[in-house]
């Protein structure tokens, strides 16, 4: 389903973190064969939290915008973008371009005016875990098509199989309740996509749905697997979309109305 179209059914927006570049094309078009919703981009500066190296980089997009015809998010891990930045991501072909709050700074809702007016594209916002959830109340905007909390990551601690580098505290949880109710409460439930990005899976996916989450990120359970990060032509990709899925519309149907309300 497209962006910022709440429905009963929580989304599965597919993180390309771990996907493998060597083959990329091929597993964003098991992706979407697989049926998740649209694919998300993180785009690093190779400034934003002191990582040395970009990540997501315009040719990452290019690949990725050419292989689908499902929208794709880029996800900005950036120090002030700029509308240069936008122009280009726009030009690339994305769908949604999703703004940090913490880096963004005083320029925020000139961005989103541009990405909306100038650039006739979707746009959200989004902040790690540690920003409270009031830090979002002015952009529980008409203009806003998603706000996403992204849980914490030690990235410093080594990864195994498909476990996710990312951390579940009980307070991100509590916080995209806080951030449904605030949605809700401006009358925007029906209009403004709220996920949790980072760590989720089929063991906890359902607390999240039950919280009012309406998308949900997720890499490693998709791309990773015991043997490392899953191949396209196994058929590996397809079951891991198909056994989460599973998850998600038992939790959907239990806990969201027809109309895609908690």
């Amino acid at each position: 389903m497209p962006i910022g179209q709440v429905t009963q059914q929580v989304k599965i927006a597919a993180g390309l973190f771990w996907a493998d570049y060597a083959v990329l094309g091929a597993q964003v078009r098991e992706l979407e064969a697989a049926g998740v919703d649209w694919l998300h981009i993180e785009v690093r500066d190779g400034k934003y939290m002191d990582f040395a190296m970009p990540r997501g980089g315009y040719d990452i997009i290019e690949a990725t915008c050419g292989s689908t015809s499902l929208e794709v998010e880029a996800q900005l891990q950036m120090i002030r973008p700029n509308f240069n930045v936008f122009d280009q991501l726009a030009d690339l072909g994305v769908s949604l371009i999703s703004l940090p709050i913490e880096t963004t700074d005083e320029m925020i809702f000139q961005n989103i005016t541009y990405i909306k007016e100038k650039l006739g594209l979707k746009v959200g916002v989004w902040a790690w875990q540690g920003v409270p959830a009031i830090a979002f109340e002015q952009f529980i905007h008409p203009y806003i098509d998603i706000i996403e909390y992204e849980s914490r990551a030690p990235f410093w601690k080594r990864t195994t199989g498909s476990k996710s580098p990312h951390t579940i505290d009980p307070i991100v949880v509590d916080t995209i309740r806080k951030l449904h109710d605030m949605i809700a409460a401006a009358g925007l439930e029906g209009r403004i996509e709220l996920m949790e990005d980072g760590g989720l899976n089929t063991s906890n996916v359902a607390q999240f749905i039950a919280a009012g989450m309406t998308v949900g990120e997720f890499s490693s359970p998709l791309l990773k697997g015991p043997a490392g990060k899953l191949q396209p032509g196994t058929g590996d990709i397809a079951a891991a979309v198909q056994t989460l899925r599973a998850v998600m519309r038992d939790a959907s149907d239990a806990y969201r109305d027809e109309n895609g309300l908690l």
